[in-house]
């Protein structure tokens, strides 16, 4: 389905393209709040960590310090074509080499001595010695300390918050990846079109909210010290059935999401519908959000009862929460 953009339901870019408005700051509380005009937008290593510890049993996950030894006992499970850890159920070839079992999907032979792979063989022993030994996490080149029992580093390594941050731009046309600290700098000058805000009560001015198909419209506002994006998207999450779902994510980890709280409101016609939740981490993504509803939600019907011309404004406040 096709995501128009401001200048036109034929358009394809990621982000808005209306001029941003100067930044404004912080209002006064006697002032009205800031406000942007947000038009509709289109489709938005592996190096081995040289650490691990023995261990009885799963459970015993840590951090710091190891010695040279239980490294050396680790580098026994790297994988010759990836680097990454060979971990349980292990495979040998004919010869006694291991290789890790996504890498063996993509061989016709062993990558050691080029003997065959086939039949598939146990190697139970080095299992046994998997299960005793703590591995570093996937992540340690970019600052994660953690060093996990064989079966836990999987899940930990899906949110460990060192992984590669994504571009948080909704839709699936910017692949950029890389740390927290390079999130703004890529949006400043991948996507320029985007508005910031200043201050903590600012209102989303979205646009076209008639517009056919599905849309997104972004904006960002800056306070306490930290980003956040807000999101307005329009769907069919069930068939024939358009919604919209609005969110704010912390360009920041979910230790630091935790520290804020954001409230949603729609006014107009002496109605009012209002939202209030903890901020999302950008590492979370909005997708999970809008599958668990997990967000503010309204139909269409609800949309034009507080839209004017066509245009839909959402108060937004931030707020730190107490410790």
């Amino acid at each position: 389905m096709s995501r128009p953009s401001s200048t036109g339901p034929s358009a394809n870019k990621p982000c808005s393209k209306q001029p941003p408005p100067q930044p404004q700051h912080a209002q006064s509380p006697t002032a009205p709040p800031a406000a942007a005009t947000i038009s509709a937008a289109g489709p938005g290593s592996s190096a081995v960590p040289a650490a691990a510890a023995v261990i009885s049993g799963p459970g015993g996950g840590g951090a710091g310090p190891v010695s040279p030894q239980h490294h050396e006992l680790t580098s026994l499970f790297e994988c010759p074509v990836c680097f990454d850890y060979v971990l349980p159920p292990i495979l040998q070839c004919q010869a006694g080499h291991l290789v890790c079992n996504q890498c063996r999907q993509k061989l016709s032979c062993c990558p050691t001595c080029r003997g065959a792979l086939t039949p598939s063989i146990r190697n139970l022993a080095m299992e046994k010695v998997a299960s005793a030994v703590l591995f570093p996490c996937k992540y340690a080149t970019t600052g994660c300390s953690l060093t996990l029992h064989h079966t836990e580093k999987p899940e930990h390594e899906d949110i460990c918050e060192f992984r590669p941050y994504s571009c948080p731009c909704p839709g699936a046309s910017c692949k950029w990846q890389g740390s927290l600290e390079a999130v703004m700098s890529h949006l400043m000058h991948a996507h320029k079109s985007i508005t910031t805000l200043q201050g903590e009560d600012i209102v989303f001015l979205a646009t076209d909210i008639n517009l056919p198909g599905a849309v997104d419209w972004v904006m960002m506002q800056s306070c306490f010290g930290h980003h956040f994006m807000l999101v307005l998207e329009k769907q069919e999450k069930y068939e024939g059935h358009q919604q919209f779902f609005a969110i704010v994510l912390l360009i920041g980890t979910r230790k630091q999401a935790e520290n804020f709280a954001y409230r949603l409101e729609l006014n107009g016609n002496r109605r009012r519908l209002t939202w209030e939740a903890t901020p999302r981490s950008i590492h979370d993504g909005v997708s999970s959000a809008i599958m668990n509803s997990d967000c503010l939600v309204f139909d269409t019907a609800i949309a034009h009862l507080f839209a004017d011309n066509g245009n839909l404004g959402i108060n937004v406040t931030i707020s730190t929460c107490c410790p």
